[in-house]
């Protein structure tokens, strides 16, 4: 059963009741709230996820009111157990803060993954890492490949490394558009499912992609490292790419990890075994058609044991 089989009402009376239970990726969530905006967020952009059994959860996550702001300037509080780990927010935001919250609580908690923060797809059985800081291009770049390139989207926001065996588990959620790159992407694919534009946030102006249903069935399989490229945005400027040797794609990918000191040394292990292996590149892009062309070609190609060089522009 998915959350589309559920009627609006049934939706409703779940999360204001006992709460949502559903799968995201290796997570069982708990989600409880009486709040419409997260409702209909969950409904149009959890459809496809199925739902879980009410009797266990990794996360229990709870979005409500503040009493002291219910009528005038409405507000959402995000709940995480008993913790309220972010201020209050704009209620128009309550959506937005779930997944910001849901976020939050893989990346503090979930210490049996290395956790980087970085996007990451697959496509012929190879992982590309997409890691990169707000405004790089990080997400406009994931989503142009998902959407717009047929590849499966693992996550857009942090990638879930398996210390033991060094596969990427996948973590499908909807993904996180801002600005600019949502009405980009929505030209790219006009048939993408977007929740509503939410203004005025801390980032800009947001909203979310529906993950593709191909995306949320496969959540529970694993796919192995094949490239990193760490992608740059530049207006006007040609597509270029620039090799990224082993000492310094380790410690940038160090850099990016969440709980990388938490893990010691079979952390150090995992991100060296990953340096050594991946075809690692900085990757600059003005035109999203043709960077999405680029990596078309280099999943094409077979693979092979060269590293640390990228394909031909």
């Amino acid at each position: 059963m998915i959350v589309a089989d559920l009627s609006s009402r049934e939706l409703r009376r779940r999360l204001s009741d006992d709460g949502l239970y559903l799968h995201s990726g290796p997570f069982i969530c708990r989600i409880q709230s009486v709040l419409a905006k997260v409702a209909d967020g969950l409904a149009l952009a959890y459809a496809d996820y199925p739902l879980a059994d009410a009797d266990y959860a990794d996360f229990h996550l709870r979005l409500a009111a503040p009493r002291l702001r219910r009528w005038i300037s409405p507000q959402v509080q995000f709940h995480a157990d008993v913790r309220q780990p972010f201020l209050p927010l704009p209620q128009q935001q309550a959506y937005a803060m779930f997944e910001w919250g849901l976020n939050w609580c893989v990346s503090q908690h979930a210490n049996q993954y290395l956790i980087l923060h970085a996007a990451v797809l697959e496509k012929n059985g190879r992982a590309l890492v997409l890691p990169g800081h707000s405004g790089a291009g990080k997400s406009t770049l994931c989503a142009g490949l998902v959407y717009g390139g047929g590849w499966r989207l693992l996550s857009d926001e942090l990638t879930l490394i398996r210390p033991a065996d060094g596969l990427i588990q996948a973590l499908p959620r909807p993904v996180s558009l801002k600005n600019a790159s949502i009405e980009v992407i929505k030209q790219l694919a006009p048939g993408a499912i977007f929740t509503p534009t939410v203004m005025d946030t801390s980032k800009g102006s947001v909203a979310h992609a529906k993950p593709p249903s191909d995306s949320i069935v496969r959540q529970q399989e694993c796919a192995r490292l094949a490239w990193v490229a760490f992608p740059r945005y530049r207006a006007g400027a040609a597509l270029n790419t620039q090799t990224v040797s082993v000492p310094q794609l380790l410690m940038r990918l160090a850099e990016q990890a969440f709980n990388y000191s938490l893990h010691g040394q079979d952390g150090f292990s995992t991100l060296l075994n990953w340096a050594q292996s991946a075809q690692a590149f900085e990757f600059e892009y003005s035109d999203l058609p043709q960077a999405i062309a680029y990596f078309e070609q280099l999943a094409s190609q077979p693979h092979t044991q060269l590293q640390h060089e990228a394909a031909p522009v």
